[in-house]
């Protein structure tokens, strides 16, 4: 008989857990009637605020609601300082592994990452070669994303270090409880995140390049209205008070890259983009680009700007790279991993990749560039034509995915016209770097898969979000 899932608000005991009993008094207090009439007005409130996100990959791209659950995720204060430890030396990690690879190399000449993962690497940019940005900073804005399998487990799933996006929906999703259960929050003690943009803008401008004089100038660059973040873009940019620019409103000026205003063009100090490398200067990348500011990485380079996240950062988020993420923490820090990586096989090394062939219909395999839950398979609910599918592409192509045992997720409840029903989750906590140091926002963004069984929790593919509260113990 196989062992019972964990639930973080029953154990798997069925014995409530601690951080859930203040909640539970609630609950049970609670008319059904009125939380599903409150069900209805989240999706109301989310529906007229605007918060969509765009699906590619199909016939036609669409704008989806991303469904939200009105029950909350709740971690303990205790949880979550051992959490917020690990997330801290991984992060301080990620920094030096990205200042060593673009410089000295130091953790290739030891023998603890292979040379050719690196240079073979498409997210390796060899325009940072020999470049460290202002501050050192690399990662200013970094997701990690976490699975709990038991009581005190926690996993690593994977970093996000170029782009990491979902900051606004955890932000809307605390804004929309407060607003409508304020009676809850009086009876727990929750800590707060809606300081996260002013966190932003200040992390940012402690980052400005030493071609700033006076107050830095921010903004935020987004690829345009069509890009499935344009609302976290334009939230982001109004919460922190600053411009939302687009390509053609930049262009390089006396050195430094300046945004188009009423007074003219106003130089920029930190830009927090959000368009991928390729596309951030035609001059320097795909030339095709209509996204980008020509001539952007030629002012980087002599210290005109401040891109957040630097260019490059890709290298170490490459699903590649991350399983040798205990390595580098160590070689870095001087001390084991506090969060364990999930076990992982790297299909370009035979034994590996004959083990993963053997037993793909247990495993989950991942691209190593993909993202979204795109370019996967999920063995154990793969039909016999994807797992055929599979074989081949890791035959043709084995060093293009990796692939992981498939792990007992944590369930927590969402609410459903039957009462409480338990559904698998992952945590996304939102990493802050800056000269001045790391801020980690308590807790970060919850995406729950809402089908029962299911183990995707991905937006695109049917996933949702819930609050996630930790506790002040």
């Amino acid at each position: 008989m196989s062992e019972k899932i964990f639930d973080e608000m029953w154990g798997r005991e069925d014995a409530l857990r601690a951080p859930y009993a203040g909640f539970q008094g609630w609950f049970q207090d609670e008319d059904p009637k009125r939380l599903r009439a409150k069900q209805r007005e989240a999706e109301e409130v989310f529906r007229l605020t605007g918060i969509t996100f765009n699906v590619y990959g199909r016939a036609e791209a669409e704008e989806r609601l991303i469904p939200f659950d009105i029950i909350p995720r709740i971690i303990s204060g205790r949880e979550w300082l051992k959490l917020s430890r690990g997330i801290e030396q991984r992060v301080r990690a990620i920094n030096a592994f990205l200042h060593d690879i673009y410089n000295r190399q130091e953790i290739i000449k030891a023998g603890r990452v292979p040379k050719e993962m690196i240079a073979r690497n498409d997210a390796f940019l060899p325009h940072m070669i020999g470049m460290t940005p202002p501050g050192g900073i690399y990662t200013h804005i970094v997701g990690i994303d976490l699975v709990r399998t038991d009581d005190d487990q926690f996993y690593v799933l994977e970093d996000n270090a170029r782009t990491p996006s979902g900051v606004s929906y955890m932000l809307e999703n605390r804004e929309t409880m407060l607003q409508m259960f304020p009676e809850l929050f009086a009876r727990n003690r929750v800590q707060a995140v809606q300081d996260y943009p002013a966190n932003l803008r200040r992390s940012l401008a402690a980052s400005a390049p030493a071609a700033c004089a006076g107050p830095p100038t921010v903004a935020v660059l987004t690829p345009g209205i069509y890009n499935s973040a344009y609302f976290e873009h334009a939230f982001l940019a109004d919460k922190m008070g600053v411009e939302l620019v687009e390509g053609h409103d930049l262009r390089v000026v006396d050195g430094r890259v300046a945004m188009r205003t009423t007074q003219g063009y106003k130089a920029i100090d930190v830009l927090y983009r959000r368009v991928d490398d390729d596309f951030l200067d035609p001059l320097n990348f795909n030339p095709d680009s209509a996204l980008g500011i020509p001539g952007i990485m030629d002012v980087y380079r002599a210290g005109g700007i401040t891109i957040a996240n630097a260019p490059g950062t890709g290298i170490a988020d490459d699903k590649a790279i991350y399983s040798y993420m205990p390595e580098i923490v160590e070689f870095y820090t001087g001390e084991k991993a506090i969060l364990e990586n999930v076990p992982t096989w790297r299909c370009n090394d035979p034994d590996s990749l004959a083990y993963v062939l053997d037993h793909l219909e247990d495993l989950v395999v991942k691209e190593v560039h993909g993202s979204g839950g795109y370019g996967m398979l999920i063995g154990p609910t793969a039909t016999k034509k994807d797992l055929a599918d599979f074989r081949r592409k890791l035959r043709a192509r084995p060093g293009n995915y990796i692939a992981q045992p498939t792990l007992s997720l944590s369930t927590v409840p969402i609410f459903t016209k039957a009462g409480l029903a338990p559904r698998h989750v992952d945590l996304r906590p939102f990493v802050l770097c800056s000269p001045e140091g790391i801020n980690i926002t308590p807790g970060g963004l919850t995406r729950v898969a809402l089908k029962k069984g299911s183990l995707v929790v991905n937006s695109s593919q049917g996933g949702g979000t819930k609050d996630t509260w930790v506790l002040e113990d």
